[in-house]
């Protein structure tokens, strides 16, 4: 996803939906697949299965930490060349500190960059399209880094603090992780400052503005002053 977004809001047809359409799982091409189970349990990853068949089939299964989707590989499971999976996207609440847990886990992670051109953060861009470090305004979606696994398989780190309007349902709020919660409890502590130097005294309701303010940014909906 990018700052840019042309159809922030669904057709409304959307709406007329009624059966739910749950993305349970990726396949990644891998040329070997212990190699690739150890390369992805050494990540933290979650080990969901590793099951053989006598025909020859195997299926390994990982989640990545807070995610509710899997990713699968294994043999005779696709058709597609080992290394050929680019830009499978992995949000982050906090780029820098995802960016160093994986290259303190030994893997293939570039530094954290934000692109200067629409696509940047994909493989086929071209040229000086990446400036170093994180988007000067720590724009949410504005952020990158990019992890190779042994194939190279391409994953994309991004940064997501707020989401864009209508992308989280206003009645779920919900955290993936301990420290997705905590990192949103510190944004709304940073605001909730601003907020008091605004009104110039403190607010005994701040659990209330909290709560308010971590809904309405996960929910893309304006932010309480």
């Amino acid at each position: 996803m990018s700052t840019t977004d042309v159809n922030a809001r669904p057709d409304s047809t959307s709406t007329l939906n009624t059966v739910d359409l749950k993305l349970e799982v990726v396949l990644i091409p891998v040329a070997d697949a212990d190699r690739s189970k150890a390369f992805y349990a050494r990540l933290g990853w979650r080990l969901d299965a590793d099951f053989s068949f006598d025909n020859g089939f195997r299926v390994v299964q990982f989640t990545p930490p807070g995610s509710g989707t899997s990713m699968q590989f294994g043999e005779n499971i696709t058709t597609a060349a080992p290394g050929t999976a680019q830009g499978m996207y992995l949000v982050v609440s906090d780029i820098q500190a995802a960016r160093d847990e994986l290259a303190a886990r030994g893997a293939d992670v570039t530094d954290v960059f934000h692109p200067s051109a629409p696509g940047g953060q994909f493989e086929p861009a071209q040229g000086d399209v990446r400036i170093s470090g994180v988007d000067e305004l720590r724009a949410s979606y504005g952020s990158f880094a990019i992890l190779r696994d042994p194939d190279g398989n391409v994953w994309l780190l991004q940064e997501v603090t707020t989401r864009l309007p209508d992308r989280i349902s206003k009645d779920a709020t919900t955290y993936a992780s301990i420290a997705d919660l905590a990192n949103a409890m510190r944004r709304a502590s940073v605001a909730h400052g601003e907020h008091e130097a605004r009104i110039g005294e403190a607010d005994p309701n701040w659990p209330d503005w909290y709560a308010a303010y971590m809904v309405a940014e996960q929910a893309g909906t304006p932010l309480p002053e």
